[in-house]
């Protein structure tokens, strides 16, 4: 994997304005990963995705973070800020490999989720129904005193002992952050999406780059690809000149 040029990234973003937070996730991993085909990504757990999509920002825009979040008790609003290392997780087992375990005497075999699980869940289903279709598509191989037995045939215990497992295996796909309120001492955990949040960033940032090409452009007649081609401090050196 490698960092991402300013034209380079600015066309993900532009190809990704009308796609999915998965398609997103796929389109940044596929660029800065062109030895790999996306098919073999996408088939990659979701915690390889996100900490690949961590180490990219991090190349993009620098190690630290900064995000919103409301308190539901008083409703005051915190600024949260934090490095990329301190939610770069490792696996506690490899995540991308099958898994067994035998449960009330069922024998079980399972892996962890990757985008395209995410993918046929996302649109269309109810929170319960989308978690029946991501389990059974999880699920490899379930047999009872050497008979197969279907997803819907499995107790609930069972089910959530083998769901516990699986977040064990890829603690990077569910990150959560404490939060602690500065103004009534409120505390909770937040999940941390490191897709929505990186493509936010990214959203932004490609709107302010447009702008400053047209500036550029504008003033100096220069092509798209010479403006992106300068390093941000040179563009900013330009960008005074013309406003000064």
């Amino acid at each position: 994997m490698r960092a991402l040029s300013a034209s380079e990234l600015l066309e993900v973003w532009e190809h990704g304005l009308d796609q999915g937070p998965v398609e997103r996730a796929l389109a940044l991993w596929g660029a800065a990963s062109p030895e790999t085909r996306r098919e073999a990504l996408a088939a990659l757990s979701i915690g390889r995705r996100d900490a690949a999509l961590l180490t990219l920002r991090k190349w993009t825009f620098g190690p630290r973070l900064a995000c919103l979040a409301v308190c539901h008790h008083c409703g005051q609003q915190l600024e949260l800020t934090f490095n990329v290392d301190e939610v770069l997780l490792s696996p506690l087992v490899e995540p991308d490999g099958a898994a067994t375990m035998t449960v009330a005497g069922y024998e079980l075999q399972f892996r962890t989720p990757n985008s395209l699980d995410i993918a046929a869940v996302v649109n269309g289903h109810e929170t319960d129904e989308q978690r029946k279709i991501l389990f059974e598509r999880c699920l490899l191989a379930a047999r009872r005193q050497g008979k197969p037995a279907t997803p819907a045939e499995l107790p609930s215990a069972v089910v959530e002992v083998v769901v516990e497992r699986i977040a064990g295996m890829d603690p990077q796909a569910d990150v959560e952050l404490n939060i602690s309120c500065s103004s009534c001492g409120q505390q909770w955990r937040a999940v941390f999406d490191i897709v929505s949040f990186f493509w936010s960033e990214i959203d932004a940032w490609a709107r302010r780059l447009l702008l400053e090409v047209h500036l550029l452009a504008s003033a100096y007649g220069w092509q798209e690809g010479d403006i992106l081609a300068l390093s941000p401090w040179r563009r900013q050196c330009y960008l005074e000149m013309v406003a000064g």
